[in-house]
């Protein structure tokens, strides 16, 4: 035990948060708190181009929304890791400032008109991941 921590003491307070160190020790850039929207998607069997054509309409529809801080879009990849769920087709992943951000990206006309003329026609399933 250190000199002046008895059993009942707390730990000393980290300084900062720990992805910042570990961004700065690899010289990357840290942009503080974030929210990120992960969304997979399973598309209809009887549509061939629906994994393309829902990749093009995110980009066209989703990209430039205000308030994102990241955006990527793409096919699955394949891996020879068994670990890898190689069962979906699309995989978008949309990185805010803030929930708020987030939020204020759900009520978009544009990510609405996205939802209504590009992802129901084409989805057969989907799963969200929402995480800060």
């Amino acid at each position: 035990m250190r000199p002046g921590m008895g059993a009942a003491a707390s730990p000393a307070r980290i300084p900062f948060d720990l992805s910042e160190n570990l961004c700065r020790r690899r010289n990357l850039a840290y942009h503080g708190p974030m929210f990120s929207h992960v969304v997979i998607f399973w598309t209809d069997p009887a549509q061939p181009q629906a994994a393309d054509e829902l990749v093009a309409g995110a980009r066209k529809y989703l990209a430039n929304i205000p308030g994102i801080v990241h955006f990527h879009v793409g096919r699955m990849a394949t891996s020879a890791r068994p670990v890898v769920d190689q069962s979906y087709q699309v995989g978008l992943n949309v990185v805010f400032a803030s929930k708020q951000a987030q939020d204020d990206y759900q009520a978009h006309p544009q990510h609405l008109e996205f939802v209504e003329k590009v992802f129901k026609p084409r989805f057969k399933k989907v799963v969200i991941y929402d995480f800060e």
